[in-house]
């Protein structure tokens, strides 16, 4: 089961179409189907949704490196370069981590088609905070 089971249900992964396929402290994997719902007006996978794609994957792996009742990690800045187009099928962002620190994580995701090729790579800076009181 996903550690974003019951988490996710009317949210921008619903919207989007992202699956989780794997979720350690060391790598977090999500698939996305690439379709109009993603495109931008010229037909094209849109950069929004590329960047949407790799802030997931980031922050789930960020989560997976806090104290989930103490803490939580929340995104201070993301970059994207954008390298190749993409009309169809699937693509899938890989997370590693650069740093995972106490205060602060940041992690590369790879985002690839389904040959491989990088359509997308991207870096994620995440704050770790403490959890509000009375946030479940």
């Amino acid at each position: 089961m996903s550690p974003l089971a019951g988490l996710q249900e009317e949210t921008l992964l619903t919207t989007l179409g992202i699956e989780i396929t794997e979720a350690t402290k060391e790598r977090v994997v999500a698939r996305m189907p690439v379709g109009p719902r993603v495109h931008q007006p010229f037909g094209l996978l849109h950069g929004g949704a590329s960047v949407s794609l790799a802030e997931t994957a980031a922050s789930l792996a960020a989560y997976l490196n806090v104290d989930p009742d103490a803490e939580m990690a929340v995104g201070v800045e993301i970059n994207a370069n954008h390298l190749r187009a993409k009309r169809d099928g699937v693509v899938t962002a890989t997370a590693l981590p650069l740093h995972v620190g106490r205060r602060t994580q940041v992690w590369e995701v790879r985002i690839a088609d389904e040959e491989g090729r990088v359509v997308c790579a991207s870096r994620c800076t995440l704050a770790v905070v403490p959890r509000p009181p009375g946030r479940d």
